[in-house]
């Protein structure tokens, strides 16, 4: 039997601590769309990001193990420049751009429960 193909990544999913504070921060500093999700028995979110989605899950209680050089996630943007303006103008922590070996440029900042979110802007 050949292995079987996998069509496309889906969805990512977090779970954390408090869900309307990770609802702003999704919403309100990133701008994701909020989705609408179904009526499960556990407190969540869902927002769209491009083609694809980030699904939260509410009531974290373990710790988590996040960062730049560890579990993180990326979103590609289109000006970084525009970012840290952004972020400046909500006051919203980050770490400044800077450039990997391969010319890429990208910024890091956390969300409210500590996950470490990668934006990168591909060179044109």
């Amino acid at each position: 039997m050949e292995r079987p193909e996998i069509n496309k990544f889906d969805h990512i999913a977090l779970h954390v601590q408090d869900v309307p504070a990770s609802i702003h921060f999704y919403q309100q500093v990133l701008g994701l769309e909020l989705l609408p999700r179904p009526n499960f028995d556990f407190e969540g979110a869902w927002f769209l990001v491009g083609d694809r989605e980030l699904h939260l899950i509410g009531n974290r209680t373990e710790k988590h193990l996040s960062g730049s050089r560890s579990n993180h996630f990326a979103f590609v943007v289109n000006s970084l420049s525009n970012w840290e303006s952004w972020f400046q103008q909500q006051n919203y922590p980050y770490r400044p751009p800077k450039s990997r070996p391969d010319g890429i440029r990208q910024l890091f900042l956390e969300d409210p429960d500590g996950y470490t979110i990668e934006l990168s802007e591909k060179p044109t």
